[in-house]
């Protein structure tokens, strides 16, 4: 029988008000960020020590590389802004986004010492074959057009390890589900587990931009 536990985690659906969250990784999360307290506990629950890990279209004063740096084995943060191979820049980001006080959180983790920053697309990453035990892209897909997901989810699956894991969030309905299974399957990538396609009742959401949802998948390299 399956680990419940492990279903949990796995399950490509929607995240609800019952999941576990977190308020706070490294620093306190905006409330604007109305659903990165949930993405953020399901990266933290899939993170291990001994991960080669890649933040993938990281953000510049987003927490999730930071917390990876000072976990990991090894960890990775790439953004097409060229921002983020700047200290100095990503500092300043920072203090406008979210303030002195996240940015001293930040130092006083250390983790963001042990990240190596790249600037890239990650329709065209720059690393090798492989290189990767589990790669994230939190909240990143719906910015992009259906070419450049199915791109990105083919770099995905060219970088990280046979029986490695892919880690993605987006905003639901700007990413068309049932396109995003046709990509996942076209990029060589499986489903972890079931896929669930309609929001559930207590489905986290957000009017802030027009009904929004959270859906979450963890893909694996066969």
């Amino acid at each position: 029988m399956l680990d419940p536990n492990v279903n949990r985690l796995e399950k490509a659906r929607f995240f609800t008000a019952a999941d576990a969250k977190t308020d706070t990784l490294i620093y306190p999360l905006p409330e604007t960020w109305w659903s990165r307290p949930y993405e953020y506990e399901w990266c933290r629950s899939l993170a291990a020590p001994g991960d080669i890990a890649l933040d993938a279209a990281c953000g510049i004063s987003h927490p999730l590389k930071f917390y990876l740096g000072g976990l990991c084995k090894e960890t990775h943060a790439c953004d097409f802004d060229p921002r983020i191979v700047s200290w100095e820049a990503i500092k300043q980001e920072i203090i406008q986004d979210v303030g002195q006080e996240a940015l001293s959180s930040i130092i006083a983790h250390q983790g963001y010492s042990n990240v190596r920053y790249a600037q890239a697309s990650i329709t065209d990453l720059p690393y090798e074959n492989g290189q990767f035990d589990i790669v994230f892209c939190i909240s990143v897909l719906e910015h992009l057009r259906h070419v450049d997901q199915d791109l990105s989810l083919k770099e995905f699956a060219r970088v990280v390890k046979r029986g490695g894991r892919v880690a993605l969030t987006f905003d639901y309905p700007t990413v068309d589900l049932q396109q995003l299974y046709r990509a996942v399957e076209s990029a060589g990538l499986t489903f972890a587990n079931d896929f669930e396609w309609t929001p559930p009742p207590d489905a986290v959401h957000s009017d802030l931009w027009g009904r929004l949802y959270c859906f979450r998948a963890l893909l694996k390299k066969p």
